[in-house]
């Protein structure tokens, strides 16, 4: 009696065909196999890790107080993992302290101590995992280690110890991380660099503006949007002389700061900024000058409504409206202009707002103003578009509206 392999050499090519269908059917039982038998060991260690989970919540007050041993969890790596995980996430949330409980507790258990160990002498994933833990337990003694991380040669470790230092939150931290800046220059991502300084230097801003002033220029734009996002009336004077800076970026930043310091001087140095050759340091410089809510920057939203570029316009018709001034001064001031893409852009922001009615009730009950002005105006408001009209008010007669405010 023939085998079933004389049959299939008896029909030639049709062989090899054979075969290849059975070695595929072995392949997917062999990888369905592998996938069922992975789907369940994961089932159960996430019922494990979640039975761990509610035994150590059930006692984690007896466990940050050391009347749960240590080493009754600490030498099992699941146990661990766990336990440090509650901690971590619980500094998210923690006041101050809960936080100087939770880093007392990571002490004592020598947990610090083990990531800090792992920082240093693991590679690859693990390092970056221990790097990225140790950032977010806060722990002063953890910055040397970040620090010699951010000196290594893969971008992937550097990035771990930036995120691991912009956890910290700590001026310790910024000027470790100002003081690598200024040694290799800009070897990260702007983006990750720029908001670990903005976490590090919310307390000490002032701390930037040595860096600021000596930087070479990549470094210096990332540096002047950390100052534009944390500066603050501590400043004072120091941010004017960033507004004559070469730097686009850096005058932008110099607005924004601006914005937030208020100084005494804010007012002029915000007002030169809006006529700067830079649309987006025009755009930076009327949205600041919209913060200040003064009445003397009124003339001056008026005239941004004329400019060039698209987003400038709409802040300035944005701050118009949110000043709160008299409105048929202003729209009489808008429409002198003669500018039909600043009309468009006004018009948009009343509409916005909710206020385009409110706009017309106004005029229809206004006194002041002769018929035939009232009359074009709410055609102009009606139709958006610009008729001759008699000259609107002057700049200072825009700038008295301050009483409305």
């Amino acid at each position: 009696m023939a085998s079933a392999f004389d049959m299939m050499r008896r029909y030639g090519p049709a062989t090899f065909l054979t075969k290849a269908i059975i070695a595929a059917i072995i392949a997917d039982v062999l990888l369905l196999a592998f996938i069922f038998l992975r789907r369940a060991y994961r089932n159960r260690h996430f019922v494990k890790r979640d039975a761990r989970l509610m035994e150590f919540r059930s006692k984690w007050d007896a466990l940050l107080s050391g009347q749960l041993p240590y080493e009754s969890w600490r030498a099992n790596p699941f146990d661990r993992r766990i336990v440090e995980e509650i901690a971590l996430d619980a500094f998210e949330v923690a006041g101050s302290d809960e936080s100087a409980r939770l880093l007392r507790f990571l002490r004592a258990s020598g947990l610090i101590e083990k990531r800090i160990f792992e920082a240093r002498k693991h590679r690859g994933w693990r390092r970056h995992r221990a790097l990225v833990a140790l950032g977010r337990t806060r722990a002063p003694e953890g910055i040397p280690a970040l620090s010699e991380g951010l000196r290594d040669s893969k971008v992937e470790t550097r990035n771990a110890a930036l995120r691991g230092l912009g956890r910290m939150g700590s001026t310790e931290a910024a000027e470790e991380i100002l003081t690598w800046i200024a040694e290799v220059g800009l070897v990260v991502p702007a983006l990750p660099l720029q908001n670990a300084l903005i976490n590090c230097c919310r307390e000490r801003p002032q701390i930037l503006l040595p860096y600021l002033r000596h930087a070479a220029d990549p470094v210096r734009e990332v540096l002047g949007r950390a100052l534009g996002e944390v500066a603050s009336p501590l400043l004072g004077l120091d941010l004017l002389e960033l507004v004559d800076d070469r730097q686009p970026e850096i005058r932008a930043a110099a607005a924004r700061a601006l914005a937030n310091t208020q100084p005494g001087h804010a007012l002029e140095a915000l007002i030169e900024l809006t006529r700067d050759v830079v649309w987006y340091v025009r755009l930076r410089a009327v949205v600041a000058l919209g913060k200040l809510h003064r009445p003397e920057a009124l003339p001056h939203f008026v005239k941004a409504l004329t400019d060039s570029n698209r987003l400038v316009r709409m802040r300035a018709a944005e701050a118009l409206i949110d000043q709160g001034a008299d409105m048929i001064p202003i729209f009489r001031s808008v429409v002198a202009t003669k500018d039909r893409y600043g009309l468009h852009g006004y018009l948009a922001a009343l509409e916005n707002a909710g206020l385009r009615a409110s706009l017309e009730a106004k005029l229809k009950e206004t006194n002041t103003l002769p018929k035939d002005e009232v009359e074009l105006l709410l055609q102009v408001l009606h139709s958006a578009s610009l008729p001759d009209m008699p000259e609107g008010p002057t700049s200072v007669e825009v700038a008295a509206l301050g009483s409305h405010l």
